[in-house]
């Protein structure tokens, strides 16, 4: 009975914070409301639908040629959507007054949800310590130690493939192949864990099965508003039994085959640990001396951790929220999230190898002379053997490709939400006319204000890159960048991004 009167009376606290949201939104008058935009689709579902398609790349075209670089959009019952690329803005947001606009409460709540106490889910002092004791694997020095694990992940694949077509051309499906690839690359030099052999057309560990559900079931409309309202009120409660508890009673398969998914990769995570704890114990001194020699983020971020004092040091929960965040971030967060960069310039061999390297394949096939033009600069390269780390950076044309394709078909169109946590004025490089004609060149950002940054808007931005500035060509980064390029700074982690 009690806890029947329980569950009833969080439901009801639940539906009294999502009316507050929907009244406030609906009877309360937003700044935003003279910018242009698009019509609003729908009262309930505003242009969320458009925004998350799977198919929704006309969409966001037409709308950053429409409209230009600050609009209006709508969200979910009624919400004002701030959208931009102006790089004036997003030098504000990201840089100038980041600690003003924070990753929004769904980002993070959501992070919380799905992977505990890890970097992507923390802010301020916490979040803080977590990213000065991942500082060291940061570094190109580091980067350079990763380069033969990365040469022996591609090799097993590129031996696979080969044994496929040995009887003569097969038709093979590509994407399935470089995902298993990049989880098993995320996989070996994230966590020191291999979760694919890489040697059949069936994914071995559950792990890696998980993740990739996860960004099906966590993506599109429906995952939006999960994550704009369901994980912002779980996370508000503070007692994770409580809130699984709660979860488990929502009767929608889609919510119960997430909570599969994050006790799958939970219980990876504690494992991956517990193997590393038992190590650097270990009563063995070859077993101790292997694990101090190994290069993964997790491993080195344990022993950092170890010799780190009582205050700097990172709790257990912590530590197991790493795991998970670092193959979230390597996968999906990398266009403006610093956090975990390795290297933009081993495009082919990093966290970018699952969206993009399909793109690459499929442009190389589409311009045969980029293509012939690309083997044949890697063919000299590689008269002595393989490359090393400084000689794969000093491509041009392999940057070029590289380059272009981040630049025009981003792993993501949106980066996550940023929130204002108070009044703001945002200013602009260049004025814009509001939906009266009138020209405004500072826009006031509410508290509470939702801000969505493009990035296909900033990394195409006509007024940057000329009016071809849509158009995929790797020889534009062969010349001299146009002044307003060099100028704008973006405030990206790989330059002119």
């Amino acid at each position: 009975m009690l806890t029947s009167l329980f569950i009833k009376g969080t439901l009801v606290c639940g539906l009294c914070y999502f009316l507050r949201t929907i009244l406030e939104r609906i009877f309360i008058r937003s700044t935003l409301d003279d910018l242009p935009g698009p019509p609003n689709k729908s009262r309930l579902l505003g242009n969320i639908p458009q925004l998350f398609h799977p198919k929704g790349w006309a969409f966001h075209h037409e709308i950053l040629k429409t409209y230009g670089r600050a609009m209006r959009i709508r969200g979910a019952f009624g919400e004002r959507l701030l959208v931009t690329f102006d790089p004036r803005a997003l030098h504000h947001v990201l840089v100038k007054d980041q600690v003003f606009y924070e990753e929004s409460e769904a980002f993070t709540s959501r992070n919380s949800v799905f992977f505990g106490e890890g970097l992507l889910s923390t802010h301020g002092g916490k979040h803080r310590k977590q990213r000065k004791m991942l500082n060291p694997v940061f570094s190109i020095n580091h980067m350079r130690e990763m380069i033969p694990l990365f040469y022996e992940v591609t090799e097993r694949l590129r031996t696979v493939l080969k044994k496929k077509t040995a009887n003569g051309p097969q038709e093979i499906d590509v994407l399935h192949w470089i995902t298993r690839t990049a989880l098993e690359l995320i996989g070996q030099s994230g966590m020191g864990y291999s979760f694919d052999p890489l040697v059949d057309d069936v994914d071995h560990h559950p792990y890696s099965r998980s993740v990739k559900k996860l960004v099906v079931l966590s993506g599109g409309p429906v995952g939006f508003f999960a994550n704009q309202f369901l994980f912002p009120f779980a996370h508000k409660f503070d007692l994770p039994r409580f809130k699984r508890f709660l979860v488990k009673q929502i009767p929608w398969k889609r919510v119960q085959d997430l909570i599969e998914i994050t006790d799958i990769m939970h219980q990876t995570s504690l494992e991956i640990i517990k193997a590393k704890r038992e190590a650097m114990a270990s009563p063995y001194p070859e077993v101790v001396a292997e694990m101090a020699n190994k290069k993964d983020i997790i491993s080195i971020l344990m022993r950092a951790n170890a010799l780190a004092s009582v205050e700097d040091r990172m709790s257990d929960a912590e530590v197991v929220g790493q795991v998970s965040c670092v193959w979230l971030d390597n996968l999906l967060y990398h266009t403006l999230s610093p956090d975990f960069f390795y290297s933009g310039r081993l495009f082919l061999l990093g966290w970018i190898l699952r969206p993009r390297l399909s793109r690459i394949l499929y442009l190389l096939a589409t311009h045969q002379d980029v293509q012939d033009r690309l083997r044949k600069e890697i063919q000299e390269a590689q008269k002595y053997g393989e490359l090393t780390y400084d000689q794969l950076v000093f491509l041009p044309y392999l940057d070029a490709v590289c380059r272009e394709t981040l630049r025009v078909y981003p792993p993501i169109n949106l980066a996550p939400m940023r929130t204002a946590q108070k009044d703001m004025v945002l200013p602009l490089s260049k004025p814009i006319q509001d939906s009266a004609g009138k020209e405004v060149t500072e826009i006031l950002v509410q508290k509470g204000t939702n801000i969505v940054i493009s990035v296909l808007g900033a990394n195409c931005n006509p007024d940057l890159w000329g009016a071809d500035s849509y158009e995929w060509k790797p020889e534009r980064w062969l010349s001299p960048l146009p002044k307003a390029v060099e100028e704008a700074h973006m405030p990206g982690i790989y330059s002119h991004l």
